[in-house]
């Protein structure tokens, strides 16, 4: 507790690893849970029941575990969770979630989080992503892994965005985006799949050219969602097993999604 600032309003009732670091005139909420390795800068407030984990770098101006911008919330008892290893930037707002849904917020692992960003209520954010300065994610909205927000990007309530997908910046997102593509617009277009995101990440020619298959499938053959599904579902069965979890993948969206996806 030597590293919490003496200007510093940290409720008695909080629970935070002894190496916690909180900057002066930060504000600590009883109910909050901060792991070992945690920075948090100064003139930030945590509030509400949050658990945050290890290894987080909050910088100042931060405001976590606010009560939902929600008018159906009627003070229940609900929570935001931050993972590991996340990088949260200036003047990021983080909202607990409702009733009306499962109740959490939740913020992965290794994401990184750049200023003014907004997390409403209820989002489910993967791991390793990247949200850039005011992207902006409406309430019940679900993001992927490794998926890229662009900056000034605002998402619709209860949008889903899958895996290693990448919007641009300045995007109006109102309705879902599959997996490995890449979006923007406003109306949001997709503008083909995050080819190089791919290599980057170490995907084999195979799977990159088994990528570009779905998406001549989903956008380049002039066919129905469900017959695109269709021809998506005819090609499992490969001999590659990473290969196969990403036609999983794919299906797995596609079958979930609610809003229609952008074409």
């Amino acid at each position: 507790m030597a590293l919490i600032h003496p200007t510093a309003l940290v409720d008695p009732a909080a629970e935070l690893a002894e190496d916690v670091s909180v900057g002066a005139y930060t504000l600590i909420g009883p109910q909050v849970v901060i792991g070992a390795g945690t920075t948090v800068g100064p003139h930030c407030v945590i509030e509400g029941r949050t658990t945050i984990g290890r290894d987080n770098r909050i910088f100042q101006f931060a405001s976590l575990g606010a009560a939902p911008q929600d008018k159906k919330y009627a003070g229940e008892p609900t929570e935001l969770h931050i993972g590991d290893r996340n990088t949260i930037r200036e003047f990021c707002t983080f909202n607990r979630g409702t009733a009306q849904d499962v109740g959490v917020t939740r913020v992965g692992d290794d994401n990184w989080i750049m200023a003014y960003v907004h997390i409403a209520h209820d989002v489910q954010l993967g791991h390793k992503t990247i949200l850039a300065n005011n992207a902006t994610l409406a309430g019940h909205v679900h993001v992927g892994d490794w998926v890229i927000v662009g900056g000034l990007t605002g998402v619709h309530q209860f949008v889903q965005i899958g895996a290693h997908a990448m919007i641009g910046f300045a995007t109006a997102l109102s309705q879902d985006v599959p997996p490995f593509m890449m979006i923007d617009g406003n109306p949001a277009q997709a503008r083909g799949f995050n080819i190089e995101g791919l290599r980057r990440r170490g995907f084999s020619r195979a799977r990159i050219a088994q990528v570009k298959q779905m998406h001549k499938l989903l956008y380049r053959e002039g066919l129905t969602l469900d017959n695109a599904r269709g021809q998506i579902e005819a090609l499992r069965g490969g001999a590659d097993a990473d290969g196969d979890a990403d036609l999983g993948l794919m299906l797995e969206f596609l079958e979930r999604a609610k809003r229609g996806i952008v074409r």
